[in-house]
């Protein structure tokens, strides 16, 4: 088995007992990324000189015989909305192309406490605004089973770096299922961790009270690890939750008897691809089997997720992008004849058409007239989805849902219908919007080889169950025997 090929758990044991060593690692990655980088395009950068020097003081560390974390000298890719000190963080815009963050994001401070090694920044949605990965200032990143493909969006530089084996875990953002649903397009688990668990600081924020940080990743295992590395208090983000951080390995159990699922019958209903449809099905049926309970029930508020959604996400969007004007930060028009000039052309030229988009219609639902009429109703909705959720919980352990209504589309297939694109996250947004904690896992591939993942959603701080969860169908299951093709033509 090649290097590449290998989970996070298994190089850190290759490591401990001196069968590789980090530089090797490393270099093993960057020679796959010179390889194959050039048909997925999933990094907007690379990081090689300091990561292989990095790697090597790790390596004389270890061999002194140096106490080291367990995973130091691991590499790993970063999305490019999370700040690295001396690294741009471009978001994928041409607003902060230009953009070196001056400090260190929170989850970045973890990770340097763990002695990872950055391969690169990974390519997005401009500011994590879209379900493709399309609307990227820079260039399409291709789904590495086939190029002709979207990855998903908006981690999905992320997704299709870890599905193609250029990182062997990564970090992604999720606003309305932004890890999550480019992992099922992927083939990848992703984590959406609870609202509060993982700090925001240093996230460039899309939507205040929906983004958060998590982990995607070849494997449960390697998820529940990063999870634990990440997640805890930070007094820096006044949203995040001050319990104790937790050890997620813990949870790593091939065991689901008596645990109850359900299956909210409007996940699988109208508008979800049949084998889509056929895959959540065998899943339930194989849970069964293994001993957990399974039964249909409603979730009717779900129905409102996504209009509520967009009236929040991009109301928020508007108040956090407003500082990008071409004085306090960001790209700055050369047309310059009034004050006016820089304001009206540095955003217009510095933006792209989805970020306008939805800057204009959070403005809009926030201008006088019109927020009791959208953005206060939509906030009551979103407490209606919230207690839905909180009633279900009092008879299930767990949700079981399709992460994406389909598999992987064309690369152009809905970039000239907005609704059509918005309808892509339709079932992990609701997640989103009542701050739960939901993982992707791949299940199967469709007809077409593309991978077909399936959602699990739990309590708010109960990412335990579902690791436990995702790890038992994992360990009972295939498909990390199926590996990406890379058909498609040229990307």
């Amino acid at each position: 088995m090649e290097i590449v090929d290998l989970t996070v758990h298994e190089l850190a044991e290759k490591l401990e007992a001196k069968e590789l060593t980090s530089e090797e690692i490393t270099k093993a990655y960057f020679n796959r990324i010179k390889e194959i980088d050039p048909k997925v395009r999933a990094y907007i950068s690379t990081l090689e000189d300091d990561a292989i020097n990095k790697a090597k003081q790790i390596d004389v560390a270890r061999n002194k015989g140096e106490k080291l974390p367990k995973y130091a000298g691991i590499p790993i890719g970063i999305k490019d909305n999370i700040c690295i000190k001396g690294t741009k963080t471009t978001c994928s815009s041409k607003m902060l192309e230009n953009f070196v963050s001056p400090y260190d994001a929170t989850v970045i401070e973890k990770l340097n406490e763990e002695k990872l090694v950055y391969l690169g920044k990974l390519n997005m949605d401009e500011f994590a605004m879209g379900s493709s990965t399309e609307n990227s200032a820079f260039f399409n990143t291709h789904n590495p089973w086939d190029l002709s493909r979207v990855p998903g969006g908006s981690s999905g530089g992320s997704a299709a770096a870890v599905a193609s084996n250029i990182a062997p875990w990564a970090l992604g953002s999720d606003t309305g299922g932004s890890i999550r649903q480019p992992s099922s397009l992927c083939g990848t688990v992703g984590l959406k961790p609870t609202y509060g668990l993982v700090s925001r600081y240093g996230l460039v924020a899309f939507a205040s009270s929906l983004d958060q940080i998590g982990p995607i990743t070849k494997d449960v295992t390697d998820s529940a690890i990063l999870l634990s590395i990440i997640s805890g208090h930070d007094e820096k983000d006044s949203t995040s939750d001050n319990n104790p951080s937790k050890d997620y390995t813990k949870s790593l159990i091939n065991d689901v008897k008596g645990m109850r699922i359900g299956i909210p019958k409007e996940y699988i209903g109208e508008g979800i691809n049949e084998e889509v449809k056929k895959a959540i099905l065998d899943v339930a049926k194989k849970y069964e089997e293994l001993g957990a309970t399974v039964e249909e029930c409603s979730f009717e508020a779900g129905n409102y997720a996504l209009s509520a959604y967009y009236i929040i996400a991009d109301a928020e969007a508007s108040s956090n992008l407003g500082r990008f004007d071409g004085i306090r930060y960001g790209y700055r028009t050369s047309k310059i004849e009034s004050l006016d000039d820089i304001y009206v052309n540095s955003r217009s030229e510095g933006f792209g058409q989805e970020v306008k988009r939805r800057i204009l219609l959070g403005t809009y639902v926030l201008s006088s007239g019109y927020y009791d009429a959208y953005y206060k109703k939509a906030q009551k909705v979103r407490t209606v989805i919230k207690k839905a959720f909180d009633e279900l919980f009092e008879k299930y352990d767990l949700l079981l849902a399709p992460t994406s209504p389909t598999t992987a589309f064309k690369i152009g297939e809905k970039t000239e219908n907005p609704v059509e694109m918005y309808l892509a996250d339709i079932c992990t947004i609701p997640v989103n919007m009542a701050g739960l904690p939901g993982m992707n896992v791949p299940c199967t591939l469709d007809s077409q080889g593309l991978p077909i993942g399936f959602q699990l959603i739990g309590k708010a701080f109960d990412e335990e169950t579902i690791i436990r969860a995702a790890y038992t169908y994992e360990q009972n299951s295939n498909f990390r025997e199926s590996k990406p093709s890379f058909k498609g033509g040229k990307a």
